[in-house]
């Protein structure tokens, strides 16, 4: 039975509604980018830049504010963001698939934690990692950075995952065994692609969480050369003023590599999603 049409109706404009309401800052983001400093103070606000620039793009670029190339800033994010969707994919995929087929004591006390684990503030932990780093010799280092976000990671990683290992029926594991496959070779050949939405869903979480973080990297990094790019946009801020045109720019330029991760996988994340069991 369809709904009325008065009901589709409201339902959709409230979805326009909220996707206009989201969108807009993003959308007054880049357009602020591309906009020369006498529009973006000007009284009279324009949705659209009247004479587009690059300027603050090429600003960015250079480095001029900074003192550091902005490539150095990415590629620094960029080996903490891969390296940490990496590892935490890895080890959540190992735990889900313990907890999922494995029954062992503690086994309901574990999963009671992850939950309690991602309660904790992250802010209340700079501390206490601060001098865990600094005992283990990883403090300024993108090492012990890594090693920061593959904990966040993790708890949402093997909650998640346990639930697709969960939905794979044991009868094709076991099939797999009658015909011969080895521990391993199920793992990789049956189990893997049919978790491989899970994956990818905390891939994008891993990966959004490692690019944007902030204030761990601002903490535990002191070297210029070997921060990331969410640190290079607080150059922009000053006592004097900020400089939304740069702040803007790279912000925008901070965006693109989440967009196109997301652009990247998603067709991964929809196809695995309605193929189910059926896998050739």
């Amino acid at each position: 039975m369809r709904a009325p049409l008065w009901r589709r109706v409201a339902l959709n404009t409230a979805g326009i509604a909220v996707f206009l309401v989201s969108a807009f800052p993003v959308f007054w983001m880049i357009s602020t980018a591309f906009k020369p400093n006498g529009e973006i103070f000007s009284s009279t606000p324009h949705p659209l830049p009247e004479h587009p620039t690059l300027g603050h793009f090429r600003s960015v670029v250079d480095g001029g504010v900074a003192g550091v190339s902005f490539w150095d800033y990415f590629v620094n994010s960029a080996v903490v963001a891969i390296a940490t969707v990496a590892i935490s994919g890895l080890l959540a995929l190992l735990a889900a698939t313990a907890v999922a087929r494995f029954r062992f004591r503690f086994r309901t006390t574990f999963l009671i934690m992850l939950l309690v684990v991602q309660m904790i503030p992250c802010e209340a932990l700079v501390i206490p990692l601060f001098i865990d780093l600094k005992r283990m010799d990883l403090l300024n280092s993108l090492a012990g950075l890594i090693a920061v976000y593959v904990g966040f990671a993790l708890p949402f990683g093997i909650w998640m995952l346990r639930g697709f290992v969960a939905a794979v029926p044991r009868e094709l594991e076991e099939a797999a065994a009658l015909d011969g496959a080895g521990p391993l070779r199920i793992f990789f050949r049956v189990l893997l692609p049919l978790v491989a939405p899970g994956l990818v869903a905390t891939s994008v979480f891993s990966f959004i969480t490692a690019w944007n973080e902030f204030v761990f990297a601002f903490t535990f990094l002191k070297d210029q050369d070997k921060a990331t790019l969410p640190i290079m946009l607080q150059f922009f801020f000053g006592r004097s003023g900020n400089d939304w045109g740069p702040i803007m720019a790279a912000s925008t330029l901070l965006t693109l590599p989440v967009v196109a991760f997301f652009l990247l996988v998603q067709r991964r994340m929809v196809s695995g999603l309605v193929a189910g069991a059926v896998k050739g």
